[in-house]
């Protein structure tokens, strides 16, 4: 049986008077891709900052592996491997593809070669450019040059928020296939999509946020056959 490596607790998060997140748990384990899915508002980027140490909390707990992380520092959620791929990828736009992936690396010591190595298998496209600007790379080969830079950390979970924002169908489906590659090799992955039909095809577990709170939990299977999803993310 896997253990779990994320386990939430009535998880809340205000900014200023508005409570964007109002008390949500669920739990990530090993090994697993897990989804939330929900509208814009909903919450989600919220909670995946959040956990990453970008908003403090103003209620309930974050445990990964075991340890309480809740409130950390985010240098120290990534040194204990937990890394966020933002929204809108962040890349470094003047450094090179090569300089953009280091930077994920700024808190290890040791020899990269081997990491880089794996980052090139997954993705050929950023060894063929890897002296580039990453500024000059189409908006798939950012958004890989994104993921690459969150797996030099060494990751053992692996957050996401909307990876196939603003990218064509035909790189989306590339996207998704390396997201699923990245899983069998070992990576627990949390992902936040706004398409939901590609989420759910990939995951093991849904979430459905809505205003701030959970309303629907199922496998992804479950998810994309429920009649209420389907009408509400899936436009049948």
């Amino acid at each position: 049986m896997s253990e779990t490596i994320l386990k939430i607790e009535d998880l809340q998060v205000h900014y200023g008077g508005i409570e964007a997140v109002k008390g949500i748990s669920f739990d990530v384990q090993e090994g697993q891709i897990v989804t939330l899915i929900g509208s814009n508002g909903a919450g989600k980027s919220s909670t995946l900052r959040t956990i990453s140490g970008l908003v403090k909390p103003s209620g309930g707990k974050i445990t990964f592996r075991g340890e309480d992380i809740t409130g950390k520092d985010p240098t120290q959620i990534v040194t204990q491997g937990v890394t966020l791929v933002p929204e809108g990828r962040r890349i470094f736009p003047d450094m090179t593809v090569l300089e953009n992936l280091k930077i994920g690396a700024y808190l290890r010591k040791d020899d990269l070669s081997e990491d880089l190595e794996w980052v090139y298998s997954l993705f050929p496209r950023l060894k063929e450019r890897s002296w580039q600007a990453g500024g000059t790379l189409s908006g798939g080969e950012q958004q890989m040059l994104a993921v690459g830079r969150a797996l030099m950390s060494r990751p053992k979970l692996l957050m996401m928020d909307e990876p196939s924002l603003g990218l064509a169908p035909l790189v989306v489906r590339d996207i998704f296939s390396i997201i699923q590659e990245i899983n069998k090799q070992g990576v627990t992955i949390l992902l936040i999509e706004q398409n939901a039909n590609m989420a759910l095809k990939i995951a093991d577990v849904g979430y459905v946020l809505e205003t701030g709170r959970i309303t629907l939990t199922g496998s992804g299977e479950e998810l994309l056959t429920n009649d209420a999803v389907r009408a509400a993310y899936l436009g049948a």
